[in-house]
């Protein structure tokens, strides 16, 4: 369960941020000033901070760069103002993300959720050779999960160990019969090309893929297919 800061002088929008974390039972400590936090910042254990940019005494972008002189968690700003040039003063400070009034709840969690996956992914060493992470496209093979464009996407085994192979060998052509082989690890024959069809038409599918113009996985007719390693 991760531990979230919630900073707004505006009470309404703090509850509110407050009842749609904790519905998806984030622990949430919520202020509405920015010097009170300062005061007991030490004494919590945050994983992320939602902080609002205008509030009286101490703006948020002021916030921003007090808590990074000690913690690197990161931090996404919620505010009224719209100006490119505050979304790049706070992205400059050491802002993660940046959304603005009034927003979507299930906008700002998507937007929590993904930064909380970007940190534990930087915190945490695992294998490199048993990630990919190219093209809006993230495997891991430890764990078995599928993100695409920030979104988790469940797949099944089969998928995963065809999508697996693909991306590790992309910019190649994967032929159909080695694919099957080293999916399937059975001996092909050509009507299992009518398998391998199918699978890779579920995988477009999930991924929101047009498959008569795919952007991601191609069909290179009479041989087999492929993953661009560049859009």
């Amino acid at each position: 369960m991760a531990n979230i800061l919630v900073v707004d002088d505006e009470k309404e929008i703090a509850d509110l941020m407050e009842i749609y974390l904790k519905n998806e039972n984030y622990k949430v400590y919520k202020y509405y000033s920015s010097q009170e936090v300062l005061k007991e910042l030490e004494h919590l254990s945050i994983d992320l901070a939602i902080l609002d940019v205008m509030m009286p005494e101490l703006d948020g972008f002021t916030l921003c760069n007090k808590i990074r002189e000690k913690y690197t968690f990161p931090i996404i700003f919620a505010t009224a103002k719209t100006e490119e040039i505050d979304k790049i003063n706070g992205l400059m400070l050491g802002a993660d993300d940046y959304v603005t009034k009034p927003f979507q709840p299930l906008e700002l969690i998507a937007r929590v959720k993904a930064q909380l996956r970007r940190a534990q992914k930087y915190n945490q060493t695992p294998k490199e050779e048993n990630k990919i992470d190219f093209r809006e496209i993230e495997l891991n093979k430890d764990t078995h999960e599928f993100y695409f464009q920030e979104r988790k996407v469940e797949l099944t085994k089969t998928e995963f160990d065809i999508l697996w192979l693909l991306c590790e060998n992309r910019g190649n052509v994967i032929k159909s019969d080695e694919l099957f082989v080293k999916v399937w690890k059975e001996k092909y024959f050509e009507k299992d090309n009518n398998t391998i069809m199918v699978h890779i038409r579920h995988l477009r599918e999930k991924m929101k893929d047009n498959g008569r113009k795919p952007k991601y996985i191609k069909t290179i007719y009479g041989v087999g297919y492929k993953i661009e390693n560049e859009s």
